[in-house]
This record gives structure tokens, sequence and C-alpha cells, in this order.
């Protein structure tokens, strides 16, 4: 770990300027299993220093692959002769920051214990082994185990100090059938989570029931219909509501996103979703229990908390970084992140989820009687004015109450402030999902989930 190597002395620092200095390590593990044959075997790191000084509003930000004192003096000059560059071509200055938003020091949070190769392949090996044996009609298999870890100490001359590390790791498992026209499907399951290795694979046994699952999903899919476009009613998996609460939502209320024009300026304090809509980026902590990927301080030396986004269907309040808190008259929440070393800190998200309610799913269900029940997404995209298209690669038909055929690949779209204001049950549990990357500027490791909804939303057809 990086405590093992690394510590800054703040006489470092210079006087009167505010200073983030971060050592920065990432990991990344990966092995990818096809039909038997190994096509990946991979392993890597990189690690470096980042120094980020402001001074009168304006700030600079320098990098370097190294980590020594030696390294840190290097990037702190760096740092500082930027921001008299940008100082000699900007006629004002920018948003002075307030001295601290409280210091002290954050505890390291846990260890990353690295798994040797071989153990990662034998696991995958045996994932296949048991795949291709249990269920030998597939015309394809995959198995893909990725592994990234961010291992990071943060020092502040006015904010907090820190070491944080984060490790997550998981197995894609992806079967393929045919239909009868021969067209090729697919469905795939991802497991694990926040965790090294062996926290989440020492058992593969526990994860069979969901194997199981997959192969029925596949089965299904390989005799599916086409859904009948239009405005429909439907009922969003917790998964697909995450993807939503990420992309169709949580974006346009990230504060620099609000400042470059997003929707969500002109509605802060508006209604933009049914009284059943409540939206929260979790810091760390979910129910009481650990969120899927638990964020204790940001890239600014800023503690992390919870920001309420929307309540009760209104738009209270913007992820921000200390910036532009000050210019919205907000509080920092801890969401100023960044993913390499060499990467300056911007406004992300961490762990995103629109809260649960009060019916179960199976009242959700019951309570439709001709429409479509859309389970997995496989991949979306939204801009600023919220409108969104998001790919359906798992879903049902909705008759009399019950499950129908399965659907073969769709799509869905509409304006998710409009979209949310349609939401009329909610149920009583969330899922999450935190194996995705957000690619905004920089790929970003973050969790989104939510809870199933009953609403309206346009689904494409054939």
């Amino acid at each position: 770990m990086l405590a093992d190597i690394y510590e800054v002395d703040k006489k470092l620092f210079e006087d009167g300027a505010q200073t983030v200095l971060r050592a920065h390590e990432n990991r990344y593990r990966s092995v990818w299993i096809v039909k038997g044959n190994i096509v990946v075997n991979s392993r890597r790191e990189s690690r470096g220093i980042s120094a980020r000084v402001g001074k009168d509003g304006l700030f600079g930000f320098a990098s370097i692959a190294q980590c020594s004192d030696e390294a840190a003096k290097k990037v702190l000059k760096a740092a500082s002769d930027n921001v008299q560059l940008l100082s000699c071509h900007r006629g004002d200055s920018g948003i002075a920051l307030p001295p601290s938003y409280g210091t002290g020091r954050i505890p390291t949070n846990r260890d990353i214990n690295d798994a040797e190769q071989k153990r990662i392949i034998d696991v995958c090996r045996e994932l296949d082994d048991y795949v291709s044996k249990k269920y030998p009609d597939l015309e394809s298999r995959e198995i893909y185990y990725t592994e990234d870890s961010q291992d990071r100490i943060i020092y502040t001359s006015d904010a907090y100090d820190g070491h944080l590390v984060t490790p997550r790791c998981y197995i894609y498992i992806t079967m393929s059938l045919k239909t009868k026209d021969g067209t090729p499907v697919d469905q795939w399951v991802v497991f694990g989570g926040y965790g090294s290795f062996e926290d989440n694979f020492s058992d593969i046994e526990q994860y069979y029931p969901d194997i199981e699952k997959l192969y029925k999903r596949v089965k299904d899919k390989s005799e599916g219909v086409f859904a009948k476009a239009g405005y429909k009613t439907v009922v969003l998996s917790g998964m697909m509501g995450g993807m939503l609460a990420h992309e169709a939502v949580g974006h346009t209320v990230e504060a620099d996103l609000v400042m470059g024009g997003s929707v969500a300026g002109p509605n802060l304090g508006k209604r933009v979703a049914s009284d059943l809509v409540n939206l929260v980026d979790f810091a760390h902590t979910f129910n009481g229990d650990l969120a899927p990927l638990p964020v204790y301080l940001d890239d600014e030396g800023i503690k992390a908390e919870d920001a309420v986004l929307i309540k009760d269907g209104i738009l209270t309040g913007y992820m921000n970084n200390r910036e532009t808190a000050e210019r919205y008259n907000m509080k920092p929440t801890g969401n100023a992140r960044a993913w390499a070393f060499c990467d300056e800190p911007i406004i992300r998200m961490r762990n995103t989820c629109i809260l649960p309610g009060k019916n179960t799913v199976e009242e959700l269900i019951e309570s439709v009687d001709d429409g479509y029940y859309l389970v997995k997404s496989g991949n979306g995209e939204a801009d600023l004015t919220g409108e969104f298209m998001f790919g359906v690669t798992c879903g049902y038909e909705i008759k009399n109450g019950k499950l129908g055929r399965a659907l073969l690949d769709t799509t869905v779209s509409g304006i998710a402030f409009e979209m949310l204001k349609t939401v009329d049950m909610v149920s009583n549990e969330v899922e999450w999902s935190s194996s995705g990357f957000c690619g905004k500027k920089q790929q970003m490791a973050v969790g989104m989930g939510g809870p199933h909804m009953r609403c309206k939303i346009m689904i494409g057809g054939r």
C-alpha cells in the first residue's frame, strides 16, 4: 500500500496557498475466458503524485509518475507556476474559497489484499467448467473477471487529510443462444462488488442459483417477441431505475454541468418528479450498511456526506466541489474525485439512488393490465436537457397483472423530469449496481440503484 512508501512533510506547502497533494495508485487485474479459452490475462498498476495549488481564486494543477519527496516538491512547484501563468492571462480572479470546511484526518478504511493471478484463473476456470457441464446447449459462454482498486493519500493545507482505499472486483458471466430463425441472443449477470478477490469469490457456489436464473432468462429470450412501440405503462426494475438516476438525472445535477446549462439550473426548488420520488447521492452508508462503493473523503479534502438531490419530487440541491458550492451557496459534500494520479478532480457521483417506497414488486406487476416489465439495460445515454435513450436487454410482457413472454432487445426514451412525474408506485426494496464506470471526461467507479417503479415511458418496437 502507499502508506508503506509515502508520507509528506507539509512544510513543503507554500504559505497562504490552498493546497491539496495526492499520492494515488490504481491496480488493474483481468481474466477473460471465452468458450473455455483464455483470451485475456493481465495485471498492471499506475502510481504517482498530483498537486493542486490555489491563489486568489485561481488554481494550478500538476502531476508526476513518481512517489517521493522530490516528486512532491516538483509537482508543488509546477502547480504553483501554473497558477502564476494563469493569472497572467486572465484579467479577473476566480471564486475565492473559504479557508476551511473542517480539518482533521480520515483513517485508513481497509487494506488491499492482492490475489495471485493463478488463483483468479483457477476460479474463472471452475465457473466456466460448471456452466459448460450444466448448460451444454449454450451457443457460447464467457467468464470475465475484472478488478480495479484505488489507493489514495490526501494531504491538504486547510481541509481533511486521509488515506482511502477502494478495492472492487467482479465476475461477469454471459450466456448465448439462438432464436428459431438463428438470431443470436445473450444475457449476462455480474457477481462481486466492494472488496478484494477473497472477499467476493472464496465461495463461488453461492452464485449457482443466480447462474440458473441467468440460464432461464436467456432461454426465455431465445423464444422472445418484439415489444409493441408506443407510450406504455411499465414497471422499471431497480437496475433500470438506477441507470435512470445516474444518466438522465444525476448528470444534470452535477454543479459544473449546471453551470454548462443543464436543465437542473432553472428547476432548482421546483417539481421535477412525483412526490413518491426521492433521490440521494450517498457517500458511504445506506440504510445502516455500507454503500456499494463507500467514499469517506474526496480529492479536495472534503469529508464525504450524503447529497440530497430530489425530495418528495422537488429538486433541492446539486452535487458540488468547493468552488461550485461557494457559487451556489451550498455545502460541499465530497463529490470532487479523480480516477488516476494524473487526473484533476471533477464533480462525480458516488452512490446515486432513488429511495424505496411502500409497495412490493409483486403489487407493482399485478397492477398493470397491459404493459412491460423492464429488467436490465445494456447501455444508455442522456444529455443536459434530461432527454435519454436506454437499450433494454431483458424484459417481459405484463398481461392482466402477470408476466408473459420475454422481450427481444428494445429501447426506451423520454425526458427524465417529465417521465418521473408519471411515477405512481414505488417498491419497498432497492437493487444496487456497482460494476460499471461513469465516463464523464475521465472514468470513475460509481454505484447506482433504486427500487422498482411503475411509470409511463416511450418504448421502441421491432
